[in-house]
């Protein structure tokens, strides 16, 4: 199986009460996909990160295998996703997929 963890920090242009929307649609659309795309083992966006935190929220995914994981990035229920409720707002994205 491979675990696939993103941190993303939204854009500094948003008030606190737009971040706090963006991230609800954020976990809404990514949660999702669990019964949409397969391959998915376990899907979960965290928004409330300690204020110890170099990100605003973090997907932390599991998937059936390297081959899931690739087949995820190119699903049209995930690129919707992705293109409509994540990346017009980030800033910066950081990712780490590792076989667990």
């Amino acid at each position: 199986m491979v675990r696939h963890v993103i941190v993303w920090t939204l854009k500094d242009e948003y008030s606190d009460e737009e971040k706090s929307s963006i991230k609800a649609g954020i976990k809404e659309g990514l949660e999702g996909l669990k019964d949409k795309v397969p391959g998915i083992v376990e899907i979960k966006v965290n928004t409330e990160g300690l204020g110890s935190s170099s990100g605003d929220l973090m997907l932390d995914s599991l998937f059936e295998s390297r081959e899931a994981l690739t087949n995820y990035s190119s699903n049209p229920f995930h690129v919707k996703v992705a293109n409509g409720k994540v990346r017009p707002f980030v800033k910066i994205r950081s990712s780490f997929d590792y076989e667990v």
